[in-house]
C-alpha cells in the first residue's frame, strides 16, 4: 500500500466543510475529505477542490488508510447523536495516539465526555469552537480548540496557519482540557446574542424614536464603524440596512420580526443560572428572540394594549445620537464583562486554566464578535491576570464613566416612547446593582425566613449575643413559629 500522504481528514461536505477544506488546501496542507453520502465528495473533488491537493475517501477505512500518523480527523456534522456515531466508525481503524475533532458546536458537557472516552481507549479528543461562518471558514477563522491536551503539538500548525491572523497574530490557541473549547465558543456566541440585539435595540431607537431612514441610520452605523464600536457586526448592519430590493425598497422592511435561534446563546444563559452567575444581557437577549416568534400574539395585543402617547423628539438629534453611540458601547462592556465572569466562575468548577487575555485574542478576526474593542480586553487581562471583572479595569471604569450620563438618558427616553430594551436596560440594571455596596437582598432574606425558615446572616457591625457573625440565624418572626430552621444553600 502507498504511503499515507494526508495531513488531516475533514469528515462532512456542507458549506463549512467544503471551505475549511479549501482554507487548509490553500495553507499547503493535504486534506483528504470524506461525506457520509458519497456522491458530495465526487462533486466536490470534480468542482471546488479541481486542480488542488486535496484527496477523496468514500469509506472511513479509506480515510484512515490516506492519514499520515498520528491520524487527525475533524467532524463536521450535526452536534448530537451525529458526532458519536462517527466516533464510533472512525475508532475500529484508528491506533493510540491518533486524534478526533469535533469542529461543530456541540455542547461542552458532550466534550467532556468524549475526552474522557476516548482518552481511555488511548485515543485523543479535541472539541474545537469554529466561528466566522462560510466566510470565515474560507479565509480565516477564530479557532477555538480544547480537550486532550496532548493532541496540541500535533494539530497547532495546521489549526494557527489556517486560522485568522489579527494584528500578526493566529486567531487560536490552545484554550484548555476536556470540554474548555466548545465552553468558550458557547460563550462567544452568547455574547455574539447580546452584541446583535444590542444593535437591533439601536436600530428600533433611531427608526421609530427619532423616525429616521434606513439610509440615515445605515449612515450612523457607517459612522460609528470608525470609532470605539468598530466591528464585524457594526460593519455588516450598515450594509444591511443600505441594501434595497429591485422594486427600491430596502430588503430589511420585507423582513418577518420574528428571530430563530440554534440554541447556543440560550445553553450560555441555562449554564450562568447553573453557576449562579448574572450574565443578564446574554438571557434577555434570547428572551427577546422568543417574544419576537410570538408575532400573531403580538399583532392582537398591538391592537388592544395601548402604551404611552408618541411625542416627537424636540431635543438636539446629533447629541442624541451621540448618547446612543455611548450607550451602545457601555452596554456591550457589560455584556463582555458578564461573559468573563461566567467562564471564570466554571473555570473555577472545571478546574480549567484558562488564558482570559488569549481568548479575547482569539475574538479578534474570524469570527462573528471581531472587533477593535477585544484588543482593549485582552490587555485589560494582560495587565492583571485574575482580574475579577472588567470594571475593575482603568480603561473600562474610565469609559463607562464617560458613557453613563448618555446611557441613561437614552434609556429613559425609550421608556417614555415606550420602545423595549431589555438589552440596554439590564445592562443599566446590572451596572447600576454592581456598583452598589448595599442591595435589598436583605429584605429578601428577611422574607424568606419569614415564610420557611430558611434563615439569614448578619451584617459585619451588627453583631449581638443574638445575631452572631458567621451563624445561620432563623427568627420567629410572629412568635406562632417555631425555633427550628431550614437547610440552608446559597445559589
Amino acid at each position: 500500500m502507498a504511503q499515507p500522504t494526508g495531513d488531516i481528514g475533514l469528515i462532512g461536505l456542507a458549506v463549512m466543510g467544503q471551505n475549511l477544506i479549501l482554507n487548509m488546501n490553500d495553507k499547503g496542507f493535504t486534506v483528504v475529505a470524506h461525506n457520509r453520502t458519497t456522491e458530495k465528495i465526487t462533486h466536490f473533488l470534480e468542482n471546488e477542490a479541481k486542480g488542488t491537493n486535496i484527496q477523496g475517501a468514500y469509506t472511513i477505512q479509506e480515510l484512515c488508510a490516506k492519514l499520515k500518523r498520528p491520524r487527525k480527523i475533524i467532524l463536521l456534522v450535526k452536534a448530537g447523536p451525529a458526532v458519536d456515531a462517527f466516533i464510533a466508525k472512525l475508532e475500529p481503524y484508528l491506533e493510540p495516539g491518533d486524534i478526533i475533532i469535533d469542529g461543530g458546536n456541540s455542547h461542552y458537557p458532550d466534550s467532556i465526555r468524549r475526552t474522557k472516552e476516548l482518552e481511555a481507549k488511548g485515543l485523543l479528543f479535541v472539541g474545537s469552537g469554529v466561528s466566522g461562518g462560510e466566510e470565515g471558514a474560507r479565509h480565516g477563522p477564530s479557532l477555538m480548540p480544547g480537550g486532550s491536551n496532548a493532541a496540541w503539538p500535533a494539530i497547532k500548525e495546521i489549526f494557527q496557519k489556517t486560522a485568522a491572523q489579527a494584528y500578526g497574530e493566529p486567531c487560536c490557541d490552545w484554550v484548555g482540557e476536556g470540554g474548555a473549547g466548545h465552553y468558550v465558543k458557547m460563550v462567544h456566541n452568547g455574547i455574539e446574542y447580546g452584541d446583535m440585539q444590542l444593535i437591533s435595540e439601536a436600530y428600533d431607537i433611531l427608526k421609530r424614536g427619532l423616525e429616521l431612514s434606513e439610509d440615515e441610520i445605515a449612515d450612523i452605523f457607517f459612522k460609528w464603524n470608525k470609532g470605539v464600536l468598530d466591528s464585524f457586526l457594526i460593519e455588516i448592519t450598515a450594509n444591511i440596512l443600505k441594501y434595497k430590493d429591485e422594486d427600491g425598497e430596502h430588503v430589511v422592511n420585507k423582513i418577518l420580526d420574528s428571530a430563530g435561534q440554534k440554541g447556543t446563546g440560550k445553553w450560555t444563559a441555562i449554564a450562568a443560572l447553573e453557576a449562579g452567575s448574572p450574565v443578564t444581557l446574554i438571557g434577555e437577549a434570547v428572551f427577546a428572540r422568543c417574544l419576537s416568534s410570538l408575532k400573531e400574539e403580538r399583532i392582537r395585543a398591538s391592537k388592544v394594549i395601548a402604551g404611552p402617547v408618541k411625542e416627537p423628539f424636540r431635543g438636539d438629534k446629533q447629541m442624541f445620537i451621540d448618547d446612543l453611540e455611548q450607550a451602545l458601547y457601555a452596554s456591550k462592556i457589560i455584556s463582555y464583562t458578564q461573559g468573563f465572569m461566567l467562564m471564570r466562575e466554571t473555570a473555577q468548577v472545571e478546574k480549567w486554566n484558562l488564558n482570559y487575555a488569549g481568548i479575547a485574542k482569539m475574538w479578534r478576526g474570524g469570527c462573528i464578535i471581531k472587533s477593535v474593542f477585544l484588543s482593549d480586553i485582552s490587555s485589560a487581562f494582560i495587565k492583571k491576570g485574575d482580574l475579577e471583572s472588567l470594571l475593575f479595569d482603568d480603561f473600562f471604569k474610565k469609559a463607562i464613566e464617560k458613557a453613563q450620563p448618555g446611557w441613561r438618558r437614552v434609556v429613559a427616553q425609550a421608556v417614555l416612547w415606550g420602545i423595549p430594551t431589555p438589552a440596554f436596560s439590564t445592562a443599566l440594571a446590572f451596572f447600576d446593582g454592581y456598583r452598589s455596596e448595599i442591595v435589598p437582598a436583605n429584605l429578601l432574606q428577611a422574607q424568606r425566613d419569614y415564610f420557611g425558615a430558611h434563615t439569614f446572616r448578619v451584617l459585619p457591625g451588627k453583631e449581638n449575643e443574638r445575631f452572631q457573625a458567621g451563624k445561620d440565624i432563623h427568627v420567629n418572626w410572629t412568635g406562632r413559629g417555631g425555633n427550628v430552621s431550614a437547610s440552608t444553600y446559597n445559589t
